[in-house]
Parts: structure tokens; sequence; C-alpha cells
């Protein structure tokens, strides 16, 4: 029986701040009007082509006050007051992603339309066509399929 792996640490490295890099706030001690990209998208805004304002630390970093956070977990900082609302497709941008979708979502062979993707590039048809698995009702609209276009 092999042995099992020693898990290598990971080596932390130290930077330190300087004026250069944008300004890092903790979490919870964030100032007014600074919010995270998931947060614009609630509001239904978007950045608006404005870059990152400032970064919201982690948790890791919050008891090293003089160290920026290099960790992946931190969080980029828009401004609320330059982000503006979300581009809403028109018919015929949602028409095309519609026929995208439908393209990845109806079985070759059974001409049924589910709503989820299909494993077509490995099995080549759905699993009650593949192996006979039978398929829910609920899971597919019977052929012919309509559009679901959103608007």
């Amino acid at each position: 029986m092999p042995r099992p792996r020693k898990k290598r640490r990971r080596e932390v490295k130290r930077v330190p701040r300087s004026d250069a890099m944008l300004p890092e706030f903790d979490r919870r001690a964030c100032p007014e009007g600074l919010v995270t990209r998931r947060q614009l998208r609630e509001e239904g805004l978007s950045p608006g082509g404005h870059g990152p304002v400032a970064v919201l630390r982690c948790k890791a970093c919050t008891f090293l006050p003089d160290q920026a956070c290099i960790h992946p977990t931190r969080a980029w900082l828009y401004n609320v007051d330059l982000a503006r609302p979300k581009r809403t497709p028109t018919l015929a941008q949602e028409h095309s992603l519609d026929r995208a979708m439908a393209a990845r979502q109806t079985c070759p062979q059974c001409r049924r339309r589910y709503y989820f993707c299909l494993p077509l590039k490995t099995l080549g048809s759905c699993l009650e066509c593949h192996d006979g698995t039978p398929a829910d009702p609920s899971t597919y609209i019977a052929p012919p399929a309509k559009h679901l276009l959103a608007a």
C-alpha cells in the first residue's frame, strides 16, 4: 500500500503595502459607496467599464494590517456612483441565445428539449436514448419544442 503523500506547505509571501497599490479594507469595515461585483449585480448594475477602486481583504489578512492581501479570496470593490445599469439584451439577441441553448438541450434522436444541457459530446443523445434510463416528464419539453425567450 502506498504511503499517503504529505501536503506541502505553501510559502506565505509577505508583500508590504505601498502607496501605489489600491486602498485595502477589511471585511465589515468598508466605507459607504463601495461594493463588490456581486452586490452590483444584485442591484441591477454593472461596473460600466471602470476598474476597481479598492480591495476587500480576505479574512486571513485581517490580522496583518501592514501587509498587502495577495490571497485569491480577496475581492475587488467598485464605486456605486460610477456604476451603470445592466444592459438588457434585444429580442434578436435573446432569440439567438435561445437557438444556441436549444442545440445543447435537444436530443438528436428523440427531438425532446430538456431543461438542462445534454452530454452530446460524450454520449451523443439523452440518457433515455443512450441506455434506456427513463426520463422524468417534468425535465423535458415534448416535441416540437417551443422557444424559451425571457422577454
